[in-house]
């Protein structure tokens, strides 16, 4: 998202402190990076998986940065347009002592070039759909090396026959949004040999993101009561958590693993 685009509010919901600003646990970053130990690269049964440079693409608060830096070996570069999820990134790192091996980056992926490359992995959980998923995907095959792995968490149908109020709040809010069908022939027509894709348990939405998020609106509410427009922003935060409630089955964040051939 566009720090210039978004009001100062936004900020104060998604803030610097909760643990994830996207669907997405350790356990699912850590079995898409498992896809690419049966490449035939030489890295099976490896603890660590070796990459020479990976590119954490809209990294937010770290929540997969840290998962990064835990089970791969080879410099990161967290890459965010908003600095204080790059601050509190770094803080994080320190604590748990992986600050060595993560640089962070304030920069816009959209102003991203082959200047900026090349990397050997490019990582982006909920974070693609800025620039678009296909134009996003051409951005990062611009970026690897030949061979480079690519791993991407993207919002999708699971269902054909999503009720109306769930197709209606994604036509407004993610017209783009297509199911995995579709984003899989989008990734082969793109130059990529897909390794293999899974969509992220409901847990993975719960705990570390949508749970600790209604946390926040309720705070919010109470100290913006007076004002309208900021309860107005706290609510539609709100309707989209109540969507995913009851409509969860005809929709999901599917990670898919790829390669640029």
């Amino acid at each position: 998202m566009d720090s210039n685009e978004l009001p100062e509010f936004f900020y104060e919901i998604f803030d610097p402190s909760l643990p994830r600003l996207n669907p997405g646990d350790e356990a699912s970053t850590v079995r898409a990076l498992n896809m690419f130990r049966s490449t035939g690269s030489g890295m099976e049964g490896q603890t660590a998986l070796s990459f020479g440079r990976i590119l954490d693409l809209g990294c937010g608060c770290g929540g997969q940065t840290l998962s990064l830096a835990r089970y791969t070996q080879g410099p990161i570069l967290a890459l965010d347009n908003h600095r204080a999820y790059l601050d509190e990134l770094r803080r994080r790192a320190e604590a748990a002592g992986l600050s060595g091996r993560i640089q962070v980056v304030l920069k816009d992926m959209r102003t991203l070039t082959t200047d900026d490359g090349p990397f050997d992995l490019i990582w982006s959980e909920g974070s693609l759909f800025v620039v678009g998923f296909r134009d996003g995907l051409a951005t990062c095959h611009s970026l690897l090396t030949a061979g480079g792995g690519l791993a991407v968490s993207e919002l999708c149908w699971l269902r054909p026959d999503p009720p109306a109020d769930c197709r209606k709040f994604f036509s407004e809010g993610y017209p783009a949004m297509t199911d995995v069908e579709t984003a899989l022939s989008i990734i082969r027509a793109s130059g990529y040999e897909l390794l293999g894709h899974f969509t992220l348990p409901e847990s993975a939405w719960w705990t570390s993101y949508y749970h600790p998020v209604e946390e926040r609106l309720r705070l919010l509410r109470q100290r913006h009561a007076g004002s309208a427009e900021n309860l107005s922003m706290i609510e539609s935060v709100q309707k989209e958590i109540d969507i995913y409630r009851r409509h969860s089955a005809y929709y999901g964040s599917v990670f898919f693993v790829m390669r640029r051939c």
